[in-house]
């Protein structure tokens, strides 16, 4: 099932004000409680984690930061944007 523009840019908010902290306090937990590791390993422990948060949320966040690709469709060729089009 493919998602609508709207409803990603919708899911990728909450996946940033939510399950990005969610996620940061867990991995924090984890670290806290494995012993004192040597810092390199640790940096890059931290490092990989920082990464692989986003993995799963790929396609939600792909083309989130470009304007919506339905209003972009519906604009006439060379033509600027209308009052009505949420820009």
């Amino acid at each position: 099932m493919a998602l609508s523009y709207k409803a990603r840019r919708r899911w990728s908010l909450l996946i940033l004000l939510v399950g990005m902290p969610a996620y940061v306090v867990v991995a924090v937990t984890i670290m806290n409680w494995l012993d004192r590791l040597p810092l390199v390993v640790e940096l890059l422990v931290y490092v990989v984690l920082g990464i692989a948060w986003a993995l799963p949320f790929r396609y939600v966040f792909r083309g989130i930061g470009k304007a919506d690709p339905e209003i972009e469709a519906a604009r006439p060729e060379g033509g600027e944007p209308s009052e009505g089009d949420g820009r």
